[in-house]
């Protein structure tokens, strides 16, 4: 394993390294999770609240009871008692716009400091080839 991937791995690893991020593609991510026990959901984002959620339902194999609302998807989201991997990484892929990306953002970071406090890792990173989200970048190609 390069530097760069066992730098990455290790952050993705890291409960402290918790939130929401953007990174340019999936490849590093996956090659460096590949070797490791950590999964990784992907997830394709439709348009619309209605869209994103069942993409998250869909790719997290939500159980029955979810509801279908911004509510909901946090309490699945820092449940996750019905996957049956340790799956705490999430690769979005496609666009969300306005006030449905900023509701996305605010549920992925409630999770993620819910599993911070647990001492488990929980990392959703965008996938932004053009770098037009205001978030941090998980990680700096060019580190390794």
């Amino acid at each position: 394993m390069t530097k760069l991937l066992q730098l990455l791995d290790e952050r993705i690893n890291d409960p402290a390294k918790s939130g929401v991020y953007r990174a340019l593609h999936d490849r590093d991510i996956r090659a460096a999770l590949s070797a490791g026990k950590q999964g990784i959901a992907m997830v394709e984002l439709g348009r619309g609240k209605n869209a994103i959620l069942a993409g998250i339902a869909t790719a997290l194999e939500f159980p029955d009871w979810f509801g279908g609302n911004w509510d909901a998807l946090e309490d699945c989201l820092t449940d996750l008692s019905w996957r049956t991997g340790t799956d705490r990484v999430i690769l979005f892929q496609g666009e969300v716009a306005g006030e449905d990306f900023g509701i996305l953002v605010d549920v992925l970071t409630s999770a993620a400091e819910f599993w911070r406090k647990q001492g488990r890792a929980f990392v959703a990173v965008f996938i932004d080839p053009d770098k037009r989200l205001k978030l941090p970048e998980l990680y700096d190609a060019k580190a390794g």
